[in-house]
C-alpha cells in the first residue's frame, strides 16, 4: 500500500498536469517544454503502476490528452474516438514495444491453434494456450509467426483535427478534445488552403479523416516578424501559434495565420472501398485530394524502425515544419484489431519521442556583450540547464526590440531552445509564473568595458553600438579580427596572445603590431626566442597579403571579402578608393550604396586615416590585383563548391558570386562531382551528412576563404 506521502506526491501530479493541460490546450500557453511534461507524467505512471490503488478514473494516465470542451464553440461527438498515443523516449524502450507486437500477435496465433485443437476434441498445448482461448472472438492470422509491417511517419507539432466530408463537400471539422468529444471549427479550418472544400469523383457517402493542423516555419517566421513590427508579443513557437488561430472567433484571423494541414489516418468511411493496410488508407487519401506527408515510409524490419527514427531525428531541421518525434504503427488493420486499445491509446502504434530542444529554467540575469565592431548584444544569463545535447548558461536575446517582444525579465521562468547546433536562444516567458513587481528590463546607457563609453542606438537600426575608439573590448576583437586567417593570417596571434600584449601597454591598435619591441616581447611570461621568432616571422609575412584581405581586417562595418575583393579589383590600389566618393565606390559591381556608405564613413574618421597611413608606412601592401583577364582569378576553375548555412562575412549570393567569379560551380545540391561543402551557422543537415558519406572535405569559412585564394583545400580538418 501506499503511504500518505505518495499519496500526496500522486494527487499533486495529476492535479499539475491536469493544469499544464488546461493551459496549453485551452489557453494556448506554455508554462513546461514537451520534455518537462513527459517527465511528470511518467513518474505519475510509474506511482500508479507500483501502487495501482492510486488509479482513479480521470486520472492523466488514464484519459485522452486533449482540450476540454469549452461552451466557446459548440461540441462534436467523435463517431470513432480520437485517441492519444503511448511513447517511447529512447532505442530500448522503442524495441520493446516492437517485442510487444510480435508477442501479442504471436499470442493470438497460438490462441487460435488451441481454440481449434479444443473444436476437434483434442488437448490443448499448454494450460495457457486453454486460456487464451477462452474468449474466442477474434479470428488470429494465418501464419504463426507473421512478419510485421510498420507505417513510419514524422510526429507533427500541431493540433490533431478531424474532418467530416458528406458525398465529397466539407461539412465539419472537430478538435480532438477528450478523445470522444470535440469542438466545432469548422469555419476556422475552412480557411486552411491545404484542406480541400470538395473531393473528386469516386468520394464516398461518408468520410472523416484525421490529420494535424501546423504552422510552416516561413508562416511563424512572418507571423512573429508582424507581432514585432505591432510592438506586440512573439509566438514561443509554431504549435502555440497555430493553436491561437484555432481559437480565433473571426475566421478571417485564422485566415491571416497561413495555417497548413497533414492528412495521417482514415476515421469513419461510409460507401467507400474496404481496405487490408494504413499505407492503402494513405494512397487513398491522397488520390482524393489530401496532403500526405512525403516522409512517410514503410519497413519490415525493427531495426529499420529505428533507423526512420534516427534519419528522422537527424533531417528536423531540414524541413519546412515542425516536428518533436516519429510514430510508428502497424500497417495491417486486421492485425490492428487484434492488438486493440489500452484506455487512451492504440496498442499499435507509438510515439517516438526526440531529445528535448527545449527546456525551462530561470533568467537569472540580461547582460550585454560587445562585438569587434562595437555593436552591444544583450544575452540571458540562465540558471544552467541541459538542452539540445549541452549544458547552458546562457542564450542570445538578438537586440533591445527582441527583449522587449519577448517581454523577458531576470528572475522569469524561461522557455530556452537549442536546436542542433544553433545557437541557444530565449523563446519566451512563461508569464504566468512571473513573480510580482518584476519590472521590464531597460538598455544599458554605458558600456561595461572599463572606459564606460556611451552605448547609442543609431536612427533606423535595432543595434546598439559602443562608438567609443579606446573601448579595450572592441580593441581585442578588432585585432583578432585583424589577424584571422579570413583577413591577414597572422598564425602565431591568437587571442591569448593579443590580450597579453595589450595587458603590457605594446598593443592599442593593429598598426602597433608593426613595430612591436621584439625585446620586451621576448620577456613577455610564455614567450621566449622561438615564440617571438614565429610570431615576428607571421607578422612580417603578413605585409604581402593582398589589398582586399586588408581591407578586410580593417573591421569596416559590412565590408566583407566579396565587397572587399570588388573593391580592390574596381580601382586596382589602395590610393584610388581613399580618392574615391561614396558614390564612384557605389558603382563598383558587388559594392553598392550600404557598404560604400559605410567604407565613406570609416575612411571620413581621422583616427582611421592615421591607422591606415601607419599601415602603409609599415610596408603593407595596397596594390590590387594585375588587370590580366579583368583581373579575375580562376583559381576554382573545374571546381564545384556548395555553401550551406549563414557565413559571416559572405550573404548567399555573395558567396556564391565568388565561386563562379574564380570559374567555379556552386550548386545548391552535394553530389559525387562536389569538391568541397562550405558549413556556415544553422546549416543543412542533409548536405552536411551526404558530405561525410561521400568523404567530400567540409570547411568552414576561413577554409572557404583560403580555397578563393589559393583553389587549394587546407590541410588537415577545417
Amino acid at each position: 500500500m501506499a503511504d500518505r506521502e505518495t499519496e500526496e506526491r500522486a494527487a499533486q501530479l495529476r492535479a499539475e498536469i491536469t493544469e499544464h493541460d488546461r493551459r496549453y490546450y485551452e489557453l494556448a500557453e506554455t508554462t513546461v517544454t514537451d520534455a518537462e511534461y513527459d517527465a511528470l507524467m511518467r513518474e505519475l505512471r510509474a506511482l500508479e503502476e507500483e501502487f495501482p490503488e492510486l488509479i482513479v478514473p480521470d486520472s492523466p494516465t488514464q484519459v485522452v490528452r486533449g482540450r476540454a470542451v469549452t461552451t466557446t464553440f459548440a461540441p462534436v461527438v467523435h463517431t470513432v474516438p480520437m485517441t492519444s498515443l503511448d511513447n517511447a523516449f529512447d532505442e530500448p524502450e522503442l524495441r520493446a514495444w516492437v517485442e510487444r507486437i510480435h508477442k501479442r500477435l504471436a499470442g493470438v496465433a497460438a490462441a487460435a491453434e488451441a481454440r481449434e485443437l479444443v473444436e476437434d476434441g483434442a488437448e490443448p498445448a499448454s494450460d495457457e494456450a486453454a486460456e487464451a482461448s477462452a474468449g474466442g472472438a477474434i479470428e488470429a492470422p494465418e501464419e504463426d509467426d507473421p512478419e510485421v509491417v510498420y507505417v513510419c511517419e514524422p510526429k507533427f507539432d500541431g493540433l490533431a483535427i478531424s474532418i467530416r466530408y458528406e458525398n465529397g463537400r466539407y461539412v465539419r471539422a472537430a478538435t480532438r478534445g477528450d478523445g470522444r468529444t470535440g469542438e466545432d471549427v469548422t469555419e476556422n479550418v475552412r480557411t486552411i488552403a491545404t484542406v480541400p472544400d470538395r473531393l473528386g469523383k469516386g468520394a464516398p457517402d461518408v468520410l472523416e479523416v484525421r490529420g494535424e493542423v501546423y504552422m510552416a516555419l516561413a508562416a511563424f517566421a512572418a507571423l512573429n516578424e508582424r507581432q514585432v513590427a505591432l510592438e506586440q508579443r512573439p509566438f514561443v513557437n509554431p504549435r502555440n501559434a497555430a493553436a491561437g488561430a484555432l481559437r480565433q472567433k473571426d475566421p478571417t484571423v485564422t485566415a491571416g495565420r497561413e495555417l497548413s494541414w497533414w492528412a495521417y489516418q482514415l476515421g469513419e468511411i461510409q460507401g467507400g472501398p474496404t481496405f487490408a493496410t494504413h499505407h492503402e488508407t494513405l494512397d487513398y487519401l491522397a488520390g482524393l485530394g489530401f496532403p500526405v506527408n512525403p516522409e512517410i515510409r514503410r519497413v519490415t524490419r525493427p531495426d529499420d524502425v529505428l533507423a526512420y527514427c534516427l534519419d528522422t531525428q537527424k533531417r528536423r531541421h531540414d524541413l519546412g515544419y515542425e516536428i518533436d518525434g516519429a510514430v510508428i504503427k502497424v500497417d495491417d488493420l486486421a492485425r490492428r484489431q487484434l492488438l486493440g486499445f489500452t484506455s487512451k491509446a492504440p496498442r499499435w502504434a507509438i510515439a517516438y519521442k526526440f531529445p528535448p530542444e527545449e527546456r525551462t529554467t530561470r533568467l537569472n540575469d540580461i547582460m550585454v556583450s560587445i562585438g569587434r565592431t562595437g555593436r552591444a548584444t544583450p544575452y540571458a544569463v540562465l540558471e544552467p540547464v541541459f538542452v539540445g545535447g549541452v549544458t547552458v548558461g546562457q542564450a542570445t536575446l538578438h537586440n533591445e526590440d527582441q527583449v522587449k517582444a519577448k517581454d523577458v525579465r531576470p528572475s522569469d521562468k524561461v522557455i530556452v531552445r537549442r536546436a542542433g547546433d544553433v545557437i541557444p536562444e530565449v523563446l519566451g516567458a512563461v508569464v504566468a509564473e512571473r513573480p510580482d513587481g518584476l519590472e521590464p528590463w531597460v538598455f544599458p546607457t554605458t558600456c561595461p568595458c572599463p572606459v564606460r563609453s556611451q552605448l547609442v542606438r543609431p536612427e533606423g537600426e535595432a543595434e546598439h553600438r559602443c562608438i567609443h575608439p579606446e573601448c579595450p573590448i572592441q580593441r581585442q576583437g578588432a585585432i583578432e579580427h585583424f589577424a584571422s586567417r579570413g583577413a591577414m593570417d597572422i598564425d602565431a596571434l591568437g587571442g591569448k596572445r593579443i590580450a597579453q600584449l595589450i595587458e603590457a601597454g605594446m598593443v592599442r591598435s593593429v598598426a602597433d603590431l608593426y613595430t612591436l619591441d621584439w625585446e620586451r616581447v621576448a620577456e613577455l611570461e610564455r614567450m621566449g626566442a622561438t615564440s617571438t621568432a614565429n610570431l615576428r616571422a607571421a607578422i612580417e609575412a603578413s605585409k604581402a597579403r593582398s589589398l582586399d584581405r586588408l581591407l578586410v581586417g580593417l573591421n569596416i562595418r559590412h565590408l566583407g571579402p566579396a565587397g572587399a575583393e570588388a573593391l580592390a579589383m574596381g580601382f586596382g590600389d589602395l590610393d584610388r578608393i581613399l580618392a574615391a566618393s561614396t558614390e564612384q565606390l557605389a558603382v563598383v559591381e558587388g559594392v553598392g550604396s550600404v557598404i560604400a556608405e559605410s567604407v565613406t564613413t570609416w575612411l571620413s574618421d581621422p583616427a582611421n586615416r592615421e591607422l591606415l597611413d601607419r599601415l602603409v608606412a609599415a610596408g603593407l601592401n595596397t596594390q590590387g590585383p594585375d588587370d590580366n583577364d579583368g583581373g579575375r582569378s580562376t583559381t576554382l576553375a573545374g571546381k564545384t563548391v556548395v555553401v550551406t548555412g549563414t557565413l559571416e562575412n559572405f550573404s548567399r549570393d555573395e558567396a556564391s558570386a565568388a565561386i563562379k567569379s574564380r570559374g567555379g560551380k556552386s550548386p545548391g545540391s552535394v553530389s559525387t562531382k562536389t569538391t568541397a561543402v562550405v558549413v556556415g551557422a544553422e546549416p543543412g543537415a542533409s548536405k552536411v551528412t551526404k558530405a561525410e558519406e561521400l568523404g567530400i572535405p567540409v570547411l568552414d569559412e576561413a577554409g572557404f576563404v583560403q580555397l578563393l585564394e589559393t583553389g587549394e583545400l587546407p590541410a588537415g580538418p577545417a
